[in-house]
């Protein structure tokens, strides 16, 4: 009998994480709001990236949807610190998401938890809370894609980062989730420790 124990070949930590960011509230999206937003999380699934959200409803729920369709891995951080809390205090839902984790740190806590474990972030159409985790992933040096559509939001951002005074080649712009996408990876690509 061979007494080497035989591990298992090493895993590489491979896939990308995408960040979705957006309105929970979007009555002030537009009429094509939903169907962008879901196109969106089906893109982020077709090229192997794991959605995650802030486990709410609105925007990041259209695009959990979206990956969903596409069979794509759907993660939320959720600002409640347990199942009960998420679906009772926060009124948030519990579909389209394999996974939720409880963070028990409010909407800020949360903010920066979804953009940290994030690789990058993609903002679409969006209220206050996107600019929070668009600030903490601009401040991060986190890839971002600025998601335009029939919102302000794409207008915003851009203007914070002009009036800002600190341009940022790590912002990407643009209304094609596709075309968005496939740049936000190729800087994902460049921050990554191992080869992808």
């Amino acid at each position: 009998m061979d007494s080497k124990i035989n591990f298992p070949e090493k895993h590489g930590h491979n896939q990308i994480k995408i960040c979705v960011s957006g309105a929970a509230e979007t009555g002030h999206c537009g009429i094509d709001a939903l169907e962008k937003a879901k196109e969106l999380g089906r893109e982020i699934a077709r090229q192997g990236a794991v959605l995650v959200t802030g486990a709410t409803t609105g925007f990041p729920f259209w695009a959990a949807m979206g990956a969903k369709e596409e069979n794509g891995i759907s993660i939320g951080i959720s600002p409640a610190a347990s199942e009960r809390e998420h679906v009772e205090s926060y009124k948030l839902p519990l579909d389209y998401m394999d996974l939720i984790i409880y963070t028990g740190f409010g909407y800020p806590g949360r903010d920066l938890l979804l953009t940290r474990s994030s690789d990058a972030v993609i903002c679409g159409c969006g209220r206050v809370g996107t600019i929070h985790e668009f600030t903490i992933a601009f401040e991060d040096s986190k890839p971002i894609g600025i998601f335009e559509g029939p919102w302000e939001m794409g207008n915003q951002l851009k203007e914070i980062i002009e009036k800002g005074h600190r341009p940022n080649a790590k912002v990407l712009v643009g209304a094609d989730p596709k075309k968005l996408l496939e740049d936000i990876i190729v800087l994902v690509k460049k921050d990554k420790a191992g080869r992808i």
